[in-house]
């Protein structure tokens, strides 16, 4: 697994390394956020971890870019910040994750085992060739691709797909917060439930379900995915 790390505390750096060697993680490490991003752009990269506050360019922009330009890399966020509309941002920016600093270096390779179980699709489906076709949609897991009334929709991030994918082998069946947070991000996230909400707000924005709304806020409990409300 090849991971580039832009984070600009070198000490950081040191222990991300030290970590990295173990696991036997190919890690690259640049300290400043607008040479970093020139690097993400010139090769392939399985994971992206992106410290908040760079010089050059901050992390928030760097994510932006790279979402707005279609790239699906996952993207770990590390921040100091630890305001929750700080958090919050960094997921509607298209963040897969966030770890706040300071932080211990096994958290951390939690998160990048988690995310990128997700990413390669070996999180434990029976089959994983599973092409889900429903009244809207088509998903593939091999594939990746969304369709919804035959319009592929791809700019999904990678966590937003796996909640999507898993939402449409459960219809209408209603999940609380920590069940999702189990089911899809597969580890305890501390109780950091609305990590569920941005989500599905996203999902409600790219799958342009203001008018169809396929999720529906259960009060007091989750969320569901349903076709048959117009």
């Amino acid at each position: 697994m090849k991971v580039l790390v832009i984070e600009d505390n070198e000490s950081v750096c040191s222990m991300i390394e030290m970590f990295f060697n173990k696991e036997g993680i190919e890690g690259e490490f640049v300290h400043d956020g607008l040479k970093g991003y020139e690097r993400y752009k010139e090769e392939s990269w399985d994971l992206l971890i992106l410290d908040w506050m760079l010089p050059g360019m901050d992390g928030i922009t760097i994510c932006r870019k790279i979402r707005e330009s279609g790239e699906n890399v996952p993207i770990i966020m590390l921040t100091a910040k630890d305001q929750e509309s700080d958090q919050v941002l960094g997921l509607e920016m298209g963040a897969d994750d966030y770890v706040t600093k300071p932080f211990s270096p096994l958290t951390l390779m939690a998160r990048i085992k988690a995310v990128m179980r997700r990413a390669k699709n070996i999180d434990g489906v029976k089959n994983e060739n599973e092409t889900i076709h429903t009244k809207h949609f088509k998903i593939s897991k091999q594939t990746r691709e969304v369709y919804v009334n035959g319009e592929r929709i791809s700019n999904l991030t990678p966590k937003e797909f796996d909640l999507l994918y898993f939402f449409l082998q459960h219809p209408k069946q209603v999940f609380s917060r920590e069940q999702l947070l189990d089911q899809v991000w597969g580890y305890e996230f501390y109780g950091d439930e609305r990590t569920v909400d941005v989500h599905i707000k996203r999902l409600r924005k790219k799958l342009g379900s203001d008018v169809q709304p396929f999720f529906q806020t259960v009060w007091g409990v989750g969320y569901k995915f349903d076709e048959t409300v117009d």
